[in-house]
């Protein structure tokens, strides 16, 4: 897997819960403010043609450069109100179904697909699992796998769990310095290995959910300065800067083949997970010797 430069915006010494704070801040731009910023001509797109829709997941079609693109992304609200509409940005099964009528929608066009990550999770309530939640996410992530055509997707906040994997299986995946992506909540995750949640700190630097962390990882492909103070204090540089670098990866893949883009994906997931703990590598070499 190719490796982008690392490069931040400042050299703020933060911890992972600083990030985490920074990852969570509300006014920190969100998939519309993007959307509605680089792109022109947005259309956007409703409902999943089986249940209804679902404001927490937001897509639809728009001209990104001399691109026609399809773009979808989580939506969070930068007040109560628009949380309480949007779920704070936890999508329902349709939201996910929709997700996924847009990125068929993008192969059959071949257009590319631009996802913006931005979730504490998927909604956890008994009436999502009712209407299929677990499987809704799973059929966002076969998809994504083999989907014939290019995708970039940028974590913008927070990445969390199989909420924000359903969307985020791409050729390229970008982080902004300040979001996190992880596989559990940091106060999830606390509440499970220590049955305290106020461990959440502790939590968040063993989980490894930083951008520096997951490059150090290759779970990602680039880590896109934030401004100094984070992009809730300069939300347009943040912006800028992000357009610009999903526009430079977005440049690579078009130029790629078809059967080369895909294998260069399947190349790069088989190759996560190979890491180890030191003593289970030794425990093996003991059992040989």
């Amino acid at each position: 897997m190719e490796q982008q430069q690392v490069v931040t915006a400042n050299q703020e010494q933060l911890t992972a819960w600083d990030r985490v704070l920074r990852a969570r801040q509300p006014q920190r731009p969100h998939t519309l403010d993007y959307v509605f910023a680089l792109c022109e001509e947005f259309v956007e797109l409703h409902g999943d043609r089986r249940f209804g829709d679902d404001p927490a997941v937001v897509g639809g079609l728009a001209a990104f450069g001399e691109r026609t693109v399809v773009v979808i992304g989580h939506q969070k609200g930068s007040d109560t109100r628009e949380n309480m509409r949007r779920n704070f940005g936890m999508p329902h099964p349709e939201g996910y179904r929709k997700a996924l009528r847009l990125m068929r929608h993008a192969e059959k066009f071949g257009l590319p697909l631009i996802c913006f990550v931005d979730t504490p999770g998927a909604n956890p309530n008994k009436e999502s699992e009712e209407r299929g939640q677990a499987n809704a996410i799973a059929e966002c992530i076969q998809a994504m796998t083999n989907l014939r055509t290019p995708i970039v997707a940028a974590v913008i906040g927070e990445g969390g769990s199989g909420g924000a994997l359903a969307i985020s299986v791409g050729d390229r995946i970008l982080m902004q310095e300040n979001a996190i992506y992880s596989v559990a909540s940091p106060e999830a995750a606390a509440s499970i290995l220590w049955r305290d949640a106020a461990r959440a700190p502790d939590a968040a630097s063993a989980l490894k959910l930083t951008a520096q962390d997951l490059y150090a990882l290759e779970i990602i492909d680039e880590v896109v300065p934030e401004p100094p103070g984070g992009a809730h204090l300069n939300p347009q540089e943040a912006i800028t800067t992000l357009g610009k670098r999903i526009q430079a990866h977005l440049d690579e893949l078009c130029a790629l083949d078809l059967p080369t883009l895909l294998e260069r994906r399947y190349a790069k997931y088989r190759a996560m997970g190979r890491y180890q703990e030191l003593a289970d590598v030794l425990l093996r070499s003991v059992k040989r010797g």
